[in-house]
């Protein structure tokens, strides 16, 4: 009986049958209910004003109108519309923080 054991855990077949058993096991533990385990954190946000760089085109009337009417504020935030000439000033304002 130990010969077919052996034969059949050492052989590469065995051996990633066995794997792949483990795995699938592994897996749906995750899946099962744990009773209240979570990440602890807040909900407040990391930055409590947030400057956006923009060009003044028709796609950038969702960060304008977010800014006018408030949208912010529901979140914690404050957005600050930056105008800019250019992409390339946009990157260098983001990088220069």
């Amino acid at each position: 009986m130990s010969e077919q054991f052996d034969d059949k855990f050492l052989s590469r077949r065995g051996f990633l049958k066995a794997g792949a058993g483990l795995g699938g096991m592994a897996a749906m533990g995750t899946m099962l209910p744990m009773g209240g385990v979570w990440a602890a954190g807040s909900d407040k946000p990391e930055l409590e004003e947030v400057k956006i760089g923009f060009i003044p085109l028709t796609d950038c009337s969702s960060v304008v109108m977010a800014s006018v009417m408030g949208f912010d504020k529901k979140y914690g935030i404050k957005i600050t519309p930056s105008k800019e000439a250019s992409w390339a000033g946009v990157r260098d304002k983001l990088a220069n923080g």
